[in-house]
């Protein structure tokens, strides 16, 4: 099997397998791929243990239904693109620490690495699109992708070094950082300060990767553009939805 990063800005993991060789990602993440090579959806990928193994993928914010890309007869291809601006980052398994992964950051993987639920905290209604902080766990043997969003930043924590860092902004890191989500001191910082309730806690040793562009933040900054139903009814709003319409169609 071999592997290549393709892009900058938006990143495409080409996948060049050999006969029999396969990977594996969740339904849906599948941007390209060559005729020799073979789709086959099932629930077992990523996370074995039958039922529960599902159960337990599901409950780390996977999907139910997983797909395994094999190459059958001859060599073949497989692409991943990822969803938003960002970075590919390859991890390996099986010698070492397992990874903990943002809940939409797993891409694909080798068919022995598993999936399961890393960490799960309700922050309140709201927070996180109502379903709290949650965190994919990703072990087991092999090699796993995950997707970044934006800029990455690496930062190995020497034993006992603490970080805090805005929930949104954690991108992955090793298991063996200590973890703990906690408020922002002080009632002025939390209430006027600007940056939210909660921040996380990262306490070495070990490595943790940075997104310097959350999802959350970004779906923020697209729904200040987008019309909403209390604007459609006074006339400026009918205005400024027309020029928005406008734009968005090209006129």
């Amino acid at each position: 099997m071999q592997t290549r990063i393709l892009g900058t800005t938006m990143p495409v993991l080409e996948v060049l397998l050999e006969p029999n060789e396969s990977v594996f990602s969740e339904s849906g993440e599948l941007s390209w791929m060559t005729a020799s090579v073979q789709m086959t959806t099932h629930t077992q990928a990523g996370g074995g243990g039958g039922f529960f193994g599902v159960i337990k993928r599901v409950a780390g914010g996977g999907s139910i239904f997983m797909t395994e890309y094999r190459a059958v007869q001859y060599q073949g291809s497989v692409s991943f693109a990822t969803r938003v601006p960002g970075h590919i980052v390859p991890v390996q398994l099986g010698q070492g620490p397992e990874y903990m992964v943002h809940r939409h950051g797993f891409l694909c993987a080798t068919p022995q690495v598993t999936i399961s639920v890393g960490f799960q905290q309700s922050l309140g209604a709201g927070i996180f699109g109502g379903s709290g902080f949650l965190l994919q766990k990703i072990g087991g043997a092999g090699t796993a992708w995950i997707e970044l969003s934006g800029e990455l930043i690496q930062k190995d924590l020497a034993p006992g070094e603490i970080l805090f860092v805005h929930p949104g902004h954690v991108g992955a890191f090793q298991s063996s950082v200590g973890f703990q989500i906690t408020t922002v001191p002080g009632i002025k910082n939390m209430f006027f300060g600007g940056d939210g309730i909660f921040l996380a806690r990262m306490v070495g040793p070990g490595t943790i990767w940075l997104q310097t562009l959350p999802i959350s933040r970004l779906a923020m900054q697209i729904y200040e553009y987008l019309p909403h139903p209390e604007m459609a009814q006074t006339p400026a709003a009918g205005v400024l939805g027309g020029i928005v319409g406008g734009i968005i169609s090209g006129q």
